[in-house]
């Protein structure tokens, strides 16, 4: 039975746990002890309470657990580079971590800092938080394993076989660089949309909307035909990726996005991680980029007010 350690007690790490529970060893390691027992909520409504084991980063150090086969970091991106860092002393710097964070900030970061493989995942699998004891598994997706470099095939094959045999369907791929961006993309396009304006995503759909989103997909499409990023589904430039747009908002019509959750939490929201890299290329190839840091502006008054 292979150990995983997911750092980042949150909507998905809670889910994976629960999903690798009947066969593997998980513990949850956060800043806060959680309650023994668990409660899932699977997409169908049926509930199961378990009982997870949980640390706390300073417990980790007086009760450290069997060494990881994985180590998960599914916290936010902003951090996850300090949660690695508050638990390197506890873990052998050959050990693979898996990077579930959305954008594209926290990937090549660690990529390029940690000796050991590094693993990203991309995530259609819908969750959230119903407090310290309980996580709703909302919707069924299917997750994307692979390394920046393609380097670490074999690592991702046996990830993927074993969320895949713990029900969460997953596929070892050799391009996660262009399905990381692909996702950074449809994000941009909607979550700071609905954080801003207290919407579900599937209000993108109404007039007062519209128009802004086919402004933010506008620049996308350049950069990332800059980035070399392939438009989704065969398709063809702006018209792909507006296409792909609106394939999501349609098939989370009803989903409160990440972002919106953090403006109504207060929190920091993952902006730094979405139109960051966004920004940031369009000003490294000279790309307009009005309408992402216009969005960016606006979030950071949001989070100024908080």
């Amino acid at each position: 039975m292979t150990t995983h350690w997911i750092l980042g007690p949150g909507a998905i790490g809670r889910l994976l746990a629960h999903s690798l529970y009947p066969i593997a060893a998980t513990t949850l390691l956060g800043r806060r002890a959680l309650p023994a027992r668990q409660m899932l909520t699977t997409p169908e409504g049926e509930q199961r309470v378990l009982p997870l084991h949980s640390l706390t980063i300073a417990q980790l150090e007086s009760n450290t657990p069997k060494p990881p086969a994985f180590v998960h970091i599914t916290t936010k991106a902003m951090v996850a580079e300090s949660a690695l860092a508050g638990i390197t002393d506890c873990i052998s710097p050959a050990t693979p971590l898996v990077l579930w964070q959305n954008g594209f900030l926290a990937q090549p970061l660690i990529t390029q800092a940690w000796p050991g493989p590094v693993l990203c995942a991309t995530t259609t699998e819908g969750a959230y938080l119903t407090g310290d004891d309980g996580v709703v598994h909302a919707g069924r997706g299917h997750t994307f394993v692979g390394d920046l470099h393609n380097q670490h095939g074999a690592l991702a094959e046996e990830l993927a076989h074993t969320l895949t045999q713990a029900g969460l369907a997953a596929t070892k791929v050799g391009d996660i660089r262009q399905r990381l961006w692909q996702k950074l993309a449809v994000n941009a396009a909607i979550n700071p949309l609905v954080a801003l304006n207290g919407v579900r995503n599937g209000e993108l759909r109404g007039e007062a909307y519209v128009g802004r989103v086919v402004a933010v997909v506008k620049e996308v499409a350049a950069i990332m035909l800059a980035e070399g990023i392939a438009p989704p589904n065969d398709g063809n430039g702006e018209d792909a990726w507006l296409a792909l747009v609106w394939q999501v908002v349609e098939n989370t019509a009803n989903n409160k996005a990440s972002m919106l959750q953090d403006v109504e939490a207060k929190r920091p929201t993952e902006r730094g991680a979405i139109l960051g890299p966004l920004i940031e290329s369009a000003q490294r190839h000279g790309l307009a980029c009005e309408v992402l840091q216009g969005l960016d502006n606006e979030l950071a008054e949001v989070e100024a007010s908080f």
